[in-house]
């Protein structure tokens, strides 16, 4: 549960290294026209699994592993963790920007609108009442989301607005949030 204030910011952490305008456009270009060259030899191609793991640590917190990365989940003191970490829907928060991002800058490619900078900001309004039990009638996820897609570049806003409704119509993590998905789970003993 970290709320910052417009003039509290957060450590920005690793930072992926800089790309230039030009260097992202080939990088988007080679893998949109790798894909395409995939999927068209077997329609198969298409279908990718994601696979990642976890184990629990402290408190409440839960130690990630996907594929070569690891990262920390964690929960404030108030929800029982050690604030050692962002918190589950912090993450999934930031996982919707981050695929936004990445929609984005395909689309402004595929499509020829220019994009120099992207920042996006997220607000879920979250009722702890299901979480702890003490009230079965609310939703237990976020009951809203807000999205502020800041676009700076030389396009109009029309443009603009032309790139947003084909990131919305494309975005896999947006998706997730807009649309039920099916979900299975097994119960072993370890």
């Amino acid at each position: 549960m970290t709320l910052l204030t417009d003039t509290q910011s957060a450590s920005t952490g690793p930072a992926a290294p800089p790309a230039e305008a030009a260097d992202r456009a080939d990088r988007l270009t080679a893998a949109g026209t790798a894909w395409a060259e995939r999927i068209a030899a077997d329609p198969g191609n298409a279908h990718l699994t994601y696979r990642v793991s976890g184990e629990g640590q402290g408190s409440v917190a839960t130690s990630i592993r996907a594929g070569k990365h690891v990262f920390l989940v964690d929960e404030p003191g108030a929800l029982a963790g050690d604030d050692a970490a962002a918190s589950p829907v912090e993450y999934a928060l930031g996982a919707l920007i981050s695929c936004q991002v990445v929609v984005y800058r395909l689309y402004a490619q595929a499509l020829g609108i220019r994009v120099d900078e992207i920042d996006i900001a997220a607000e879920g309004d979250l009722d702890a009442r299901k979480l702890f039990g003490l009230d079965e009638s609310v939703r237990a996820g976020f009951s809203d989301i807000r999205l502020v897609i800041t676009l700076t570049g030389p396009e109009t806003d029309e443009r603009y607005q032309e790139l947003r409704e084909a990131v919305d119509a494309h975005c896999p993590v947006l998706d997730l949030f807009a649309n039920p998905t099916p979900v299975s789970a097994v119960v072993r003993k370890g």
